[in-house]
């Protein structure tokens, strides 16, 4: 694959940095590992899980020339714009690229993304879970000859990842390593029963059942900030009306705040499709789903400017495999836009990253109300 420019393709509208890539190793070694039954793979037959910014999809499009329909499906919503960016970038700059945007299809997780498809590109997610219920939809959704091709960097694979496979395939392949990449090659697909997900544990220390599919954040357990950041739910904005989780994961923290808040009308949002099925499977479970909106969305892309009262936030600190602030600034700086003046956003974050003079020049003056061996919560007051 070495003649598709991958050189043009960007991570926009996600965090762009000079340390941070669209393409690495792994998806060249995913194609080229692949090139054979992708020259075979007929229109409709090949579908592609959890491409980071466009590379599978779209070097594959470029292959199947004529044999077009892709299926794909990834997890962050930043993903799925990056992608469609790319393909109209590419579509309308380089020659030879013509029909890329109408070349693939987003489908969520399910039958129709898998039915009568023959061949899988994966780029493989961090997760175990995530990784199980991946390949249980294809081994209960596509076809009984279908080959997954799946890969990553070594140093985020593990052996458990082939005893996950193995649970459903009954063969797998691993190749050589090639420039700190490889491939995991699985077929024959084990007929099982239903999906096992989402899964669901109740914590009765906090009276809340907390529901999770695979790829969510923290699965069925609550992280140690968010369970910290509970603590301080009952002095959050008293008068608040209306409230918004941002970057919601399992959607605890909404659904702990509707159960102590009767009367709040809630916004739980992620980029994260599992995260928001997830959610809203909480949301269900604890019996508020009348009360919660849950919604996919990057960021608050979808909010009005000054329409909020509150927002909570546990802002993440990797961006994929990499330590980065920037997603937590552009976090703040989309909850600031949508906070109305004396709008208050409350956070809890790792104390060594030292957010605070950030919320104080994005958001307004922020004060610390709690802090513990790792983490602060602060309270910023939009001005």
């Amino acid at each position: 694959m070495s003649e598709f420019p991958f050189e043009r393709l960007r991570r926009w509208p996600d965090v762009e940095a000079t340390n941070l890539f669209a393409v690495d190793a792994s998806d060249r070694l995913i194609l080229d590992e692949a090139a054979v039954w992708l020259a075979e793979a007929g229109p409709g037959e090949v579908v592609v899980l959890e491409d980071h910014y466009g590379a599978l999809t779209l070097a594959a499009a470029a292959l199947l020339s004529g044999r077009p329909d892709v299926r794909v499906n990834q997890d962050a919503l930043s993903g799925e714009r990056a992608l469609d960016h790319n393909a109209a970038d590419l579509e309308g700059t380089v020659a030879g690229l013509a029909g890329l945007t109408g070349a693939y299809r987003h489908l969520p997780l399910g039958a129709e993304l898998f039915a009568g498809a023959r061949l899988v590109l994966m780029q493989l997610p961090r997760s175990l879970a995530a990784l199980d219920e991946l390949a249980g939809a294809i081994a209960r959704f596509a076809a009984g000859d279908v080959t997954v091709v799946a890969g990553g960097r070594v140093k985020h694979m593990s052996v458990a990842m082939n005893a996950v496979l193995l649970r459903h395939f009954g063969d797998l392949n691993v190749t050589p390593a090639r420039q700190k990449s490889r491939v995991l090659i699985a077929t024959q697909p084990k007929v099982s029963g239903g999906s096992s997900w989402p899964r669901a544990v109740e914590h009765a220390d906090l009276g809340l059942t907390v529901c999770a599919h695979g790829a969510a954040f923290a699965g069925t357990t609550i992280d140690i900030g968010t369970r910290y950041l509970l603590e301080f739910q009952g002095r959050m904005k008293p008068d608040a009306t209306t409230a918004i989780d941002l970057g919601c994961g399992t959607g605890v923290l909404a659904a702990a705040l509707a159960r102590r808040r009767p009367g709040l009308q809630l916004l739980a949002t992620d980029q994260s499709a599992a995260a928001v099925a997830s959610a809203a499977a909480t949301m269900t479970a604890n019996g508020v789903a009348d009360r919660v909106q849950v919604l996919r969305d990057d960021a608050l892309s979808a909010q009005p400017d000054a329409s909020a009262e509150l927002i909570m936030l546990n802002p993440p600190f990797h961006i994929g495999s990499s330590v980065h602030a920037g997603i937590a600034l552009k976090l703040f700086e989309d909850a600031a836009r949508v906070l109305r003046p004396g709008g208050e956003l409350w956070a809890v974050w790792n104390t060594h990253l030292g957010y605070r003079p950030a919320l104080t020049r994005i958001v307004g003056p922020t004060h610390q109300v709690g802090r513990n061996t790792k983490f602060t919560v602060t309270v910023s007051t939009r001005r």
